[in-house]
């Protein structure tokens, strides 16, 4: 046992988040996404269980956001024509943004196929069992200062 770490964030996890380097990027998945096809060049870590809320917590903890890139987080945007409405998840994620990254969390909205191709190319992907939909996130690593 460790001292500081969150309980949600397993072993594997949390070695997965200590190897990535400044740059890397992290997708935390809502039950939806299709983690295995698109991950197919990632880690994939199942999460089943649990939200994308408390594990973005728990990996904000940790987790320095990137300071050198204008927008070190992304969303899957809306896709056009759906009437879903703005997902109330997103208000949840902004709270947890500013509680642990106060300076510099500005959001990318990113059209659903793009926020795929990006996703193909993240060093770990988080599979949560998280049921809102559009409740993919994204987050580059920064340095530890």
């Amino acid at each position: 046992m460790l001292k500081g770490i969150p309980n949600i964030l397993s072993p594997e996890l949390f070695m997965y988040l200590d190897q990535m380097g400044h740059g890397d990027e992290v997708v935390i998945a809502d039950g939806n996404f299709p983690c295995h096809s698109v991950g197919k060049n990632s880690v994939v870590i199942r999460a089943d269980g649990h939200g994308v809320p408390e594990i973005l917590d728990a990996v904000l903890q940790l987790f320095p956001l990137d300071t050198y890139t204008e927008k070190p987080v992304a969303l899957m945007d809306l896709v056009e024509g759906d009437s879903c409405g703005t997902p109330c998840i997103w208000n949840q994620y902004k709270k947890l943004l500013e509680q642990h990254e106060p300076k510099h969390h500005t959001i990318e909205y990113m059209e659903r196929f793009a926020f795929y191709r990006r996703a193909e190319k993240a060093y770990l992907i988080i599979a949560t069992g998280e049921t809102a939909i559009y409740a993919n996130i994204l987050l580059k690593k920064g340095v530890v200062k």
